[in-house]
């Protein structure tokens, strides 16, 4: 039988899992980019290199790369419990507050199972950037029903002892810089402005950020699409 675990090594036992069995989380996080730093029975902290494949066209944080983490960080919260069985999601829910980082910049994260029961478990996630303001926050409800059923708290089934983290476990890497790119990274930790307070402009022929609608921003004349023929009457 696997040896019972700490909270903490056993949250990192359960991430190894996801990363290795499943096929999202590796695609999105992997190993360099997201790191548990802190895990306690009902609470789970962790953190988020912001990296290329996580942003949107507008070079800042995507938000389904939060939603993705709302995802995920409720699972290592009803981990957190002792369960390595974290169940199936029933409800997701998501509040953008502002923009949460752009490249080279960090995120963290505090998940939390509110509460567990026989058949459901709630949790919680907020995320914070740099500057410790807060970006977003959501809600993750699981159906654990068989997950939690006749489970040994905090170890691991058999044939799952190849996922057991390390008691101690490296540093994250930073992911490196490309050459000549210092000036920009440094530029790009910064926080994030705040939300604009001006009243939107009640002109049609306008869009956000100065543009007239129905054009397309200089430097972007590459991507326009083909002129599609009309259609036949």
């Amino acid at each position: 039988m696997a040896p019972k675990l700490d909270p903490f090594r056993f949250v990192r036992t359960v991430l190894n899992s996801f990363m290795a069995e499943s096929g999202l989380e590796p695609r999105i996080f992997g190993a360099k980019s997201l790191r548990i730093t802190h895990a306690n029975e009902g609470v789970v902290k962790f953190e988020l290199n912001i990296n290329q494949h996580h942003l949107n066209r507008l070079k800042i944080l995507h938000g389904g790369t939060i939603a993705a983490l709302v995802d995920l960080g409720g699972s290592l919260a009803v981990a957190s419990k002792g369960h390595y069985s974290t169940g199936v999601s029933t409800d997701l829910n998501v509040t953008y507050l502002k923009s949460g980082g752009k490249k080279w910049s960090k995120l963290r994260a505090t998940a939390v199972c509110q509460r567990i029961g026989k058949t459901l478990a709630y949790t919680s996630v907020t995320f914070w950037d740099e500057k410790r303001q807060m970006v977003a926050r959501g809600s993750h409800t699981k159906f654990v029903a068989l997950a939690v059923a006749g489970s040994e708290p905090y170890t691991v089934p058999e044939g799952a002892e190849k996922y057991i983290a390390e008691e101690t476990d490296a540093p994250m890497e930073r992911v490196a810089v490309p050459k000549g790119g210092e000036q920009a990274a440094a530029m790009e930790t910064a926080a994030t402005e705040e939300p604009s307070t001006e009243e939107p402009s009640e002109e049609p022929s306008t869009v956000p950020g100065g543009g007239e609608a129905s054009t397309v921003p200089e430097g972007a004349d590459q991507q326009v699409a083909e002129e599609a023929p009309a259609p036949k009457p």
